[in-house]
């Protein structure tokens, strides 16, 4: 499952409940603020809606669909043109009246998908990114390693890159050169903003469209130690077709999803990459569109899913797992795949998928500091954590039970909790928050060495500046309960992910840096080359784990005869 973050301002614990209206805050050790309910995540329901989401496949041959759900006095939300269907929201007894109809051939679900990734911490590096260099990136446009691209040298200028995702900010500085149209199947405008009804999104697209265009010297807010021209893209020369699918919780719907197949290539896309997924199968209209796009001429690239574990291999989620998609595994910077990565007969190729920097939403993540006067100790900010300081007394809050914290008031205090394993995050500062924790540090068992990261629950939540610290530094902060602590979280405009969602794209950007060397090439014939140069990992030849093998754009182009031999 996907976790992101968004920026959302810091509201602080304001007043304590009143004695005389009967509510002690000593005695119920409870602290109320008028935006509680926020905090709380109390919401009115809504007016019950019996339709459901449906997808009408037609008979080759039968009369207009168009006609027939007109006829029936059903309410079309998208028509097809790839494949004889629409998409529609039904009640029960509309769907029976139009499966007794002779022209329809079978309704099908409008199953919801999700965004294949997750983030983990932030990081340090240079603009040339690990995953970039494993990929082999710079080996095409900057041989000689001077931050220029080389003239002449394949940057995927003429192609056209349709990102189906969540969205992205535009305004961020490493995508406004390559973003040429979009369009907002969730919102149905032409503003493909990863953000509805006022609540950003959790930058999942924007990461994406990082890895395939960010343009060089074009940074935006970065933490220290990391360039301060951000990182680059595969191919920083495509022009990027943005369809959004993903609303702000990273749920999309089939219909959705082939609407933007279709809106990419009436835009004349050559790639269209997909990092979202379910692990059913989405159905005969789905895989007809999917193959329908296909035979058009649009390579399509998904992400293979995160499903495994150390134990267990998970099969191909969808869109993936369709033999008419090019399915993308993940791989560390070792290029050992990811215990998370899905696998299958049908995967094709492997790319980088563990710690990817890229671009996110403009101040979409956070860096934390925890001082306790002179110390400054290692730590990291928790998804969803506003940015924001805070100085207090830092209070033993136990593992942040109802009525945990000793010695809290409700004038605000940073809260200590020891996060037991399967504790609920979100739940956990509530608890705290509801005691008048205006920040929050939560102990972990993980050491500092280790890939790990926690988020709290969002978007449109409100939290206090959180944090979290390793086994290393945790016997050294809890000296400092009683004594006045500082936290600080300070927004960036990058972040690290990990998840097959960010293999897909280096397989896109490789993909257009091929196709812009030879623009004479098929779909079909780009999509050989790829794994015919893959550096061929795990059993000999193609096998479940690796697909053919890691993507590499060097190799790929050698192979097509483009530049000259490598030394």
């Amino acid at each position: 499952m996907i976790r992101g973050w968004t920026v959302v301002g810091l509201v602080g614990l304001m007043a304590c409940a009143d004695p005389e209206a009967g509510i002690s805050p000593q005695s119920q050790n409870r602290c109320v603020d008028k935006v509680e309910h926020t905090v709380s995540g109390a919401s009115t329901s809504p007016a019950r809606d019996d339709r459901q989401a449906v997808l009408v496949r037609y008979r080759p041959g039968s009369r207009q669909s168009a006609s027939v759900t007109r006829q029936l006095g059903v309410s079309v939300t998208a028509h097809y043109q790839l494949t004889p269907a629409v998409a529609a929201r039904l009640t029960p007894q509309e769907i029976a009246r139009l499966a007794a109809d002779p022209s329809v051939e079978r309704i099908e679900p409008d199953l919801e998908l999700r965004a294949l990734g997750q983030p983990l911490s932030t990081g340090s590096v240079g603009e040339y990114t690990e995953s970039l260099r494993l990929v082999q990136g710079p080996r095409v446009w900057d041989v000689n390693e001077d931050g220029v691209l080389d003239p002449g040298a394949p940057t995927g200028s003429g192609i056209r890159v349709c990102v189906i995702d969540s969205g992205i900010d535009r305004r961020h500085p490493e995508l406004r050169l390559p973003y040429v149209d979009g369009h907002d199947f969730v919102d149905n405008d032409d503003d493909p903003s990863d953000e509805s009804n006022g609540v950003r999104g959790l930058g999942h697209g924007t990461h994406v469209a990082g890895i395939i265009a960010a343009q060089l010297a074009s940074g935006g807010t970065t933490w220290p130690g990391m360039s301060r021209d951000g990182m680059v893209g595969v191919a920083p020369g495509v022009e990027l077709l943005i369809a959004r699918v993903l609303n702000v919780h990273e749920r999309a719907s089939i219909s959705n999803v082939l609407s933007a197949l279709e809106w990419c290539q009436r835009k004349k896309a050559h790639v269209a990459t997909l990092s979202l997924g379910a692990p059913m199968d989405m159905g005969v209209t789905a895989r007809d569109a999917f193959q329908a796009a296909r035979d058009a001429g649009m390579l399509i690239i998904a992400a293979s899913g995160n499903d495994g574990t150390a134990h267990l291999e998970a099969p191909l989620n969808y869109p993936s797992a369709y033999p008419s998609v090019l399915a993308v595994g993940a791989v560390d910077s070792r290029a050992q795949v990811a215990t998370f990565s899905n696998g299958g007969e049908g995967l094709s190729l492997v790319a980088p998928g563990v710690d990817v920097l890229s671009a996110i939403s403009l101040r979409g993540n956070t860096i934390s500091e925890l001082d306790a006067g002179a110390q400054r100790y290692a730590s990291r900010s928790l998804f969803f954590a506003p940015a924001g300081e805070f100085t207090g007394e830092l209070v033993d809050c136990g593992n942040g039970e109802a009525q945990g914290c000793q010695g809290g008031t409700c004038d605000g205090f940073v809260a200590y909790v020891r996060l037991e394993p399967g504790a609920t995050v979100s739940r956990v500062a509530r608890n705290v928050m509801e005691q008048g924790a205006r920040a929050i540090v939560f102990g972990m068992s993980e050491s500092e060495t280790q890939s790990w990261q926690m988020s709290l629950e969002g978007p449109g939540q409100t939290w206090v500046p959180s944090l979290s610290v390793g086994r290393e530094s945790r016997a050294a902060v809890l000296k400092s309960l009683g004594r006045q602590v500082h936290v600080n979280l300070t927004g960036v405009d990058y972040a690290r992910f990990m998840g097959t969602s960010m293999a897909a794209p280096h397989v896109a950007g490789v993909a257009a840096l091929v196709w812009s060397a030879r623009p004479t090439m098929t779909a079909s014939e780009v999509r050989d080359l790829l794994e015919r140069s893959a550096l061929d990992l795990g059993a000999p030849g193609h096998d479940p784990r690796y697909g053919h093998g890691l993507v590499r754009a060097r190799a790929a182009l050698d192979a097509l005869g483009g530049l000259q031999s490598l030394p």
